[in-house]
């Protein structure tokens, strides 16, 4: 089966990204989203912590821009973290309320496994996303597990392509922000090997990605005269007896 048939199939389904934000980088948050995607809509967004700490600093700069609901637990007892109790409680209240259909679970605490367990027991899709210091009994009890540091590195390319096409374009602000958006939503919208995800599942994404996304804000009527305008950075095709259209970001980029 292939990716993008993959991606029609959970097009509708429902995710739960749940972060133990003492446990997890908040510069990934992004890479966190598209992953979280490719396997559904996140309609639940929840970071755990106490938020009267230094250290969440971090997780407050970002919330608003990711629509994460921030999820206070104090410590009620120095040096310990009383955040994966109360993300359990929530994630099993989410559960019985049967409101997704898969959990994103994003940390690198042991404490998870059984929580992992039993989400799988009860048919849900559990995806991790952790250190590879994650301990080998938490990445086994999800069904996919993803180590940040291979979203550190995808991050890092992203920061160079990203660094390069201001240098040969000039971008403005808006024009940089709009590259970064589409590019972000071909990832969600699961390319197949040579980089072709269909332009209607982009669409798709870019309204998660921006709820308020439209074309016309950009002076196009529609996202394939959108994309087609800025050429340099975006291929498109259309196979031959087919009514869909196929993206992908151009390869020297």
């Amino acid at each position: 089966m292939n990716s993008e048939t993959t991606n029609n199939n959970n097009t509708e389904k429902r995710v739960a990204i749940l972060i133990d934000g003492d446990n997890a980088q908040s510069s990934l948050i992004e890479q966190i989203v598209v992953e979280s995607a490719r396997f559904g809509n996140a309609t639940i967004r929840r970071v755990y912590g106490d938020w009267t700490t230094a250290n969440m600093k971090s997780w407050k700069d970002i919330l608003n821009s990711y629509a994460f609901q921030p999820i206070q637990q104090f410590r009620y007892t120095i040096g310990k973290n009383a955040t994966d109790s109360a993300m359990i409680i929530d994630a099993m209240d989410i559960l019985h309320k049967d409101q997704v259909d898969g959990f994103c679970l994003v940390s690198s605490d042991s404490d998870y496994t059984r929580l992992a367990t039993r989400i799988r027991e009860s048919g849900k899709m559990v995806i991790g996303i952790g250190k590879q210091s994650t301990p080998r009994a938490f990445v086994s009890a999800c069904d996919v597990f993803i180590y940040t540091e291979n979203l550190e590195e995808r991050e890092k390319q992203k920061r160079k392509a990203v660094q390069k096409q201001q240098k040969l374009e000039q971008l403005t602000p808006a024009d940089l922000e709009l590259i970064e958006k589409v590019n972000q939503a071909i990832d969600m919208a699961g390319s197949d090997d040579d980089g072709w995800a269909t332009l209607s599942e982009v669409g798709t994404a870019l309204r998660r990605i921006d709820p308020g996304f439209d074309p016309r804000t950009y002076g196009a009527k529609q996202l394939a005269q959108l994309l087609r305008a800025r050429k340099n950075f975006f291929d498109l095709k259309k196979p031959a007896g087919k009514s869909l259209i196929l993206v992908r970001p151009k390869e020297d980029q």
